[in-house]
């Protein structure tokens, strides 16, 4: 980056609070991380401050007296913002916003500002902005009679709708409007996704805290062509790649927006229908960042994601990225049993990822006999299909099958079973 660009982006000073049972250690790290979502937003970190409180004060979070030294502080190295990495309320905004003489956000919203610029798809646009209408509605304010159709004076006053009404019914049109273009579009979505469970194949998604490697490892698996950045959310929408499996089973794995600690429930809530993905899915293959200095940290923030999206009971494969930049990848994995290990960049271990998803894949199949007469030869052709044939015999007047199928099959082909009326 040029001089010139680094002096046009903006200057930050983020604040981070502990709050016991937290740590100053742990208030540090989530500053990093603010750190970083704020250079990928496009800003500069030029200060920080750590407080330690019992509780947030209710007026200004901080306190009027440390808000004070805030505003020195942001004065001293020209700051434009001050980011707060816990979120903020609106009065709680408006009340530091006073005191600083400057705009005061929250991560909330620096995250929502990483989403609107990455959004590439109309979709994913749209789920972008309704995020952030819900949450700018709550802090939608007036600025004296500027926002006022009725200034107040004598003849004028009586009824009369302010600036900021107007504001809000205009909003709240736009709002419903992108929530209708949305289940629309979730629809179609959901129709795609039919589709696809017709054609008998297994669903795998990839899940994992953001810059864990998830696309970069799509990618090497499908060549699917996926933007690959070293930054935070640098691919919001979902892709979806068939791939053949070491066994010979085509399954379809698809990418998914990477999670981040305190995720905004407002994007959770708009990006609800694109992780349907997730929920439906046969298979998770949690992929987490080895080189991170919290991994597990970051392993319970996606899980706790997960449950709140409904994805919490999906079956789960760990996968250690980033295997070629530090050993701790090993070390992980042994203490996660059925844990792997690999690099995506590199490729050291794909091959036994892609075995260890065809294992588990099979293990939910159901292994079913079947008696299947001659004359039936189009019902033989599907299990040969739709199935993996194990053990194949043949009589004098029918074929007998030991397959393995998935819970669709043992029903389709419930009639032919040994036991259900076939000797």
């Amino acid at each position: 980056m040029s001089l010139i660009e680094r002096d046009l982006r903006e200057k930050i000073v983020l604040v981070g609070v502990t709050i016991p049972p937290a740590t100053e250690d742990q208030t540090e790290r989530h500053l990093d991380e603010l750190a970083l979502l704020v250079d990928t937003a496009g800003a500069d970190e030029a200060a920080r401050v750590l407080q330690r409180r019992d509780a947030p004060d209710p007026a200004t979070y901080i306190g009027r007296g440390k808000a004070e030294e805030l505003r020195q502080l942001s004065e001293a190295v020209d700051a434009d913002t001050v980011v707060f990495d816990d979120e903020l309320s609106p009065a709680q905004s408006r009340n530091l916003e006073k005191i600083l003489g400057r705009t005061a956000i929250d991560r909330t919203a620096v995250i929502l500002d990483i989403f609107a610029q990455n959004a590439r798809s109309e979709e994913g646009k749209a789920q972008v902005e309704l995020a952030q209408l819900r949450y700018r509605l709550p802090r939608l304010r007036g600025r004296g009679a500027a926002l006022s159709q009725q200034a107040g004076r004598i003849g004028t006053r009586g009824p009369g709708e302010t600036k900021l009404e107007e504001d809000r019914r205009r909003l709240l049109r736009r709002v419903s409007r992108l929530e209708a273009e949305l289940r629309q579009l979730t629809e179609t979505r959901r129709l795609q996704r039919k589709g696809r469970r017709r054609s008998r194949l297994f669903s795998v998604s990839l899940v994992g805290y953001t810059n864990a490697g998830k696309s970069t490892l799509l990618n090497r698996l499908t060549d699917a062509g996926v933007l690959v950045e070293d930054r935070l959310f640098a691919t919001l929408d979902p892709r979806t790649r068939r791939l053949q499996l070491p066994g010979g089973e085509a399954v379809l794995v698809s990418d998914t927006v990477g999670f981040v600690r305190k995720l905004p429930h407002q994007l959770v809530e708009s990006f609800r229908s694109t992780l349907e993905v997730v929920e439906e899915s046969d298979l998770l293959v949690h992929l987490v960042d080895s080189a991170s200095p919290e991994p597990e940290v970051e392993i319970e923030a996606v899980r706790a994601v997960l449950a709140d999206i409904g994805a919490g009971g999906v079956p789960e494969l760990m996968a250690f990225n980033k295997s070629d930049l530090t050993v701790e990848a090993a070390r992980l994995a042994q203490r996660h049993p059925g844990g792997l290990v690999l690099s995506a960049r590199t490729g050291e271990g794909v091959d036994g990822l892609l075995r260890a998803v065809g294992d588990r894949l099979r293990a939910t199949l159901e292994v079913i006999e079947l008696c299947v007469p001659y004359e039936h030869g189009e019902v033989l052709a599907a299990v040969h299909r739709e199935g993996e044939v194990l053990v194949e015999t043949h009589g004098d007047d029918a074929a007998r099958l030991r397959v393995r199928v998935d819970r669709a099959g043992a029903a389709r082909f419930a009639a032919f079973r040994v036991g259900a009326g076939n000797p």
